[in-house]
């Protein structure tokens, strides 16, 4: 048929837990894995309700849970990439289908995330967090005759641009009370760089800002991070506190919305006491 079609593809892996068949463990030797990079003093710099964020579900906090059990950290790593590869094939099997039925090369393809995985960094299992590792997803973008084949931006871009991405390569009309951006002229031409920078939050007044070389935090106290992605991928080191830097995080603050809708099942608000 000619006909116009949508699928909607869903994977649960590599959610947890972790599971897959016994072939796709057996190629990360878990004596040989890159694991992360975890320093000592890696929380003596995260705000009070960064610490919160990064405990976890359990009674002593995950870290310390996880520690407690020989090569569980290393299991986890192991069982993560094992998940990773498994789903993978699975969206190969996908592709392989498209490309015998003679549509690929008038199908537009998207494939991402929900949200990133913390494995250890900031000491910290699964996501909810505002850091890097939660917030980052995996986002693919195939447009027939528009795509810059094969290429890959480093500009960030929100998953609510999905929505007018779509809209745009099909040629339908825009819809105004979408707040994300048409992504068409970045999958088109990667060079080109993203109209502002992503927002992020986590339970109410809790904001992180991602540009293309900061990411800035502003937890509902007050507290802040800021960390310099040129040279701190990882971000160990919070720059929030150096004068130097006032300007950066004023100018990524005008992104934070001064007002934010109040959490569900809230009627009122003050101060900090919710009125039901």
């Amino acid at each position: 048929s000619n006909s116009p079609f949508f699928l909607a593809v869903g994977f649960i892996r590599p959610h947890v837990p972790y599971t897959a068949p016994e072939k796709y463990f057996e190629k990360f030797n878990i004596d040989s894995l890159i694991m992360p990079d975890v320093p000592e003093d890696e929380m003596s710099d995260i705000p009070l309700f960064g610490k919160t964020f990064a405990y976890g579900a359990s009674d002593k906090g995950d870290w310390w849970e996880v520690q407690q059990v020989p090569n569980a950290h290393r299991e986890l790593v192991q069982a993560y990439l094992a998940a990773i590869n498994f789903v993978d094939e699975q969206i190969g099997k996908v592709i392989d289908a498209l490309e015998k039925s003679g549509k690929m090369d008038n199908t537009i393809i998207v494939l991402y995330g929900d949200h990133g995985q913390h494995l250890g960094e900031k000491r910290h299992f699964r996501k909810q967090t505002l850091w890097e590792e939660a917030t980052r997803v995996p986002l693919f973008i195939r447009i027939p005759r528009a795509t810059d084949i094969g290429k890959r931006s480093n500009t960030p871009v929100s998953l609510l641009d999905i929505y007018p991405t779509l809209v745009d390569a099909c040629g339908l009309p825009e819809n105004e009370k979408n707040e994300g951006h048409s992504l068409v002229p970045i999958v088109s031409d990667t060079r080109k760089k993203s109209a502002c920078p992503v927002l992020s939050c986590w339970y109410y007044k809790n904001f992180a800002v991602r540009s293309e070389e900061w990411r800035y935090i502003l937890y509902r106290d007050g507290s802040e991070e800021l960390y310099d992605h040129r040279n701190d991928q990882g971000e160990h080191v919070n720059l929030a506190n150096d004068p130097r830097y006032e300007e950066v995080k004023a100018e990524l603050r005008k992104y934070i919305p001064e007002n934010p809708a109040l959490p569900a099942g809230s009627k009122q608000f003050e101060g900090d006491k919710y009125q039901r």
